[in-house]
């Protein structure tokens, strides 16, 4: 069948009549819905809380990292999940390959976890961490030094 003589007015007919309907439904709502001026119908309102001060909260960080962190190590595991559905049909380099991503996946977990980035409670100071060469040490002075 040649695409040029394929016929175009039942698309047009279904644009008209989508564009139609809506332009109907939206019409009716208009004409027969409900108006009220009350202030109490203006106010926001989320589960039976009445909301106080801005909605523009400053969020941590922290909690945008934790969302990526999770779509990224959900969507590899849903390539773990896949891969399990055809370890027959793979074989094993199938399994050698999986063994190799799973491994990156360990080495991007463990660098995340050495960086700090899944730590959520206040950061304790390494070891040594005080103590600088030449003085200047953290902590009290000690006696006898002025």
């Amino acid at each position: 069948m040649d695409v040029a003589r394929i016929p175009l007015w039942p698309l047009a007919v279904y644009f008209g009549a989508t564009v139609f309907i809506t332009g109907g439904l939206l019409a009716l709502s208009y004409i027969l819905g409900q108006r009220h001026r009350e202030t109490e119908t203006g106010k926001p309102y989320e589960s039976g809380i009445i909301s106080t001060g801005t909605a523009r909260v400053r969020f941590d960080v922290k909690f945008y990292q934790n969302a990526i962190f999770f779509v990224i190590f959900d969507l590899e595991a849903m390539f773990i999940i896949s891969w399990a559905v055809a370890i027959r049909a793979a074989g094993w380099q199938g399994y050698i390959e999986i063994v190799v991503f799973i491994g990156i996946l360990g080495a991007a977990l463990a660098y995340l976890w050495r960086q700090g980035a899944l730590d959520w409670g206040p950061r304790r100071p390494k070891p040594g961490a005080g103590l600088r060469p030449g003085g200047g040490n953290a902590g009290p002075p000690e006696k006898g030094r002025s």
